[in-house]
């Protein structure tokens, strides 16, 4: 997989403008929120908690669909309080490379009105590509 960033921007900061992965399983995520193996939300009110707990759940079936997080080319992130990540951008920052390494895929945050579940602050979908070896 290369990365993409055109070399007369400033240099992108925790993700890449593009990935570009060459031939091989496409698998794509559907939105992962900061539920329990029960459904059950955790985190309440807590942006940092929810979204460690999201992440885990894109790895968890990133995972068992035979993935690993260096496979991920593309990450979107929808939160309902772009200020209350902004707040904790640090912290968010921490959860993400314990779980995800150096490995910045390109990323995309938007911010919501709300969620499908109401407590859920923020949903995250992915995309990954195992390459042909």
């Amino acid at each position: 997989m290369d990365l993409i960033n055109p070399p007369a921007w400033a240099a992108a900061k925790g993700y890449n403008n593009a990935t570009k992965a060459r031939a091989g399983q496409i698998i794509c995520i559907a939105g992962q929120i900061a539920w329990d193996e029960h459904q059950q939300i955790v985190g309440h009110g807590d942006m940092v908690r929810q979204f460690d707990q999201a992440l885990a759940n894109v790895l968890t079936v990133l995972t068992e669909a035979g993935g690993r997080p260096e496979h991920l080319v593309r990450l979107t992130l929808f939160v309902t309080e772009k200020e209350a990540y902004r707040r904790s951008v640090r912290e968010i920052g921490e959860v993400y490379r314990r779980r995800m390494g150096k490995h910045f895929p390109a990323m995309t945050l938007v911010e919501v009105s709300s969620l499908l579940e109401d407590d859920a602050m923020i949903e995250i979908e992915a995309m990954a590509v195992i390459e042909s070896e």
